[in-house]
């Protein structure tokens, strides 16, 4: 299955990397839940990997909606972007709160396109309906170099 065929459905991740662990081999802190799908492969041969936004303490697993999906240009391990039913974000606010390891790597976000144009109505106060604001608060910009 395409992981492109993810996005409006319900999934249920395995969180192998909670929010405020440190990567086993790399020198930064997750500051979001980050996992996987179970009993699924990815282009890279393991499990299709999901970043969990809106949810602003560790947890084990969840179940949400897949409303976007980030596509590596040079590599064939593509990402879920996976938000409790209803939460709205923008292109923008996904790759703010995924840069943390997404810098270093060129992409492009797919989003459902409901979710876009509902996300980009809400542009006000840059926070989202449905979005806890401690999960923008622990967000660090992207990288422009």
């Amino acid at each position: 299955m395409s992981s492109l065929a993810y996005i409006g459905q319900q999934v249920f991740v395995r969180i192998d990397r909670p929010l405020g662990c440190k990567h086993p081999r790399y020198e930064f802190v997750y500051p979001v839940n980050y996992g996987y799908i179970p009993g699924t492969i990815s282009g890279d041969g393991e499990a299709l990997d999901a970043y969990v936004l809106g949810v602003s303490e560790p947890i084990e697993e969840f179940e949400g909606e897949c409303i976007a999906v980030i596509l590596r240009k040079n590599e064939e391990d593509d990402k879920l972007i996976v938000v409790p039913v209803g939460a709205l974000f923008r292109e923008e606010d996904i790759r703010v709160q995924v840069s943390f390891q997404e810098q270093y790597f060129e992409s492009r976000i797919a989003l459902q396109h409901d979710q876009a144009k509902a996300a980009e109505s809400n542009v006000g106060d840059g926070l989202v309906p449905g979005v806890l604001p401690e999960c923008l608060i622990r967000s660090v910009p992207a990288s422009r170099g």
